[in-house]
């Protein structure tokens, strides 16, 4: 797995240029998928003193952060996956926390706040390609619009990673006069759970049509996303529910619960009695997303 780290250069003076465009905050093993942030400059910091720290000493502070619109966020095997999030920064009010050389932006994280850019840190984290932009809303505060990147196709997610994970908030700003880089962290900003994507194959009714009292089978395959092979295998052993609609009407009943095969097969058999559409439902668990099938008519004669 490719695990993004706070690697930056511990010598070296920060020139305001670094700001005007991404630059390497965290970086992976490969080198791929750079994170948003300023590379060299001392920093006045040690590690955090705990989990959910907040540290540094630039006079910021962000709000609870507002993560995929407040739903699990559910990340396929191997496709670039963009999460929004808002909040609001406040600040000191000589700060203009919309300059080229203050940038700040949202991170999940596992474990513990790191405490500066400059730290050896490498338990997980995920940022963003680029900063938050923000706008003034007052003398000390800015409303402010990000995206966290996730590539699991880079190496960044592994399976033991769909859980819930912590929100944080980062900001820097470049002093060209001191050639400092003022740093900072807070965690404890929120939660959100970080899922595998499930899929249902569409379900298959046959055979169509079919006369009144007979019997129909229904069947479909339930897959999940491996964030370490970059597959989505079966996902078998898994209780699904196969549901119906009435033609004419707008509400899926329960009609039994089928168990997914070790292949992730789902195969049942009903008796048609009226005219409708049948599909399967998977409820999701704590590490993967729910998923509902395609449905599938069934014309009864």
């Amino acid at each position: 797995m490719r695990v993004r780290t706070i690697a930056v250069a511990a010598s070296g003076v920060l020139a305001l240029s670094a700001f005007s465009a991404p630059a390497v905050f965290a970086v992976g093993a490969d080198g791929a998928s750079p994170a948003w942030a300023a590379v060299g400059g001392p920093s006045a910091f040690g590690a955090a003193t705990g989990a959910d720290a907040a540290v540094g000493d630039l006079d910021v502070s962000f709000s609870a952060m507002k993560v995929n619109n407040g739903k699990p966020v559910v990340v396929g095997a191997a496709k670039h996956r963009t999460v929004p999030v808002t909040y609001t920064l406040k600040h000191a009010a000589g700060l203009d926390v919309t300059s080229d050389d203050v940038l700040n932006g949202p991170f999940l994280y596992l474990k513990s706040v790191p405490g500066s850019v400059l730290d050896d840190y490498t338990d997980p984290l995920l940022f963003g390609d680029e900063p938050a932009t923000c706008k003034a809303t007052s003398a000390t505060t800015a409303s402010c619009k990000a995206v966290i990147d996730i590539r699991p196709g880079a190496g960044d997610l592994a399976n033991s990673q769909a859980r819930t994970w912590k929100v944080g908030g980062l900001a820097i700003q470049g002093d060209e006069r001191t050639e400092q880089l003022n740093e900072a962290w807070q965690g404890g900003l929120g939660t959100v759970k970080v899922q595998r994507e499930a899929k249902l194959v569409g379900a298959n009714a046959s055979p169509e049509p079919v006369k009144k009292g007979k019997t129909i089978t229904v069947t479909s395959k339930l897959t999940r996303a491996n964030w370490e092979t970059n597959k989505v295998p079966a996902y078998g052993g898994q209780a699904v529910k196969l549901q119906f609609k009435k033609k004419g009407t707008s509400t899926y009943k329960d009609v039994k619960t089928v168990k997914s095969s070790s292949a992730g097969a789902l195969k049942t058999t009903v008796k048609a009695t009226v005219d409708g559409t049948y599909r399967y439902v998977f409820a999701g668990t704590s590490t993967t997303a729910a998923v509902t099938s395609a449905a599938d008519a069934v014309d009864v004669k």
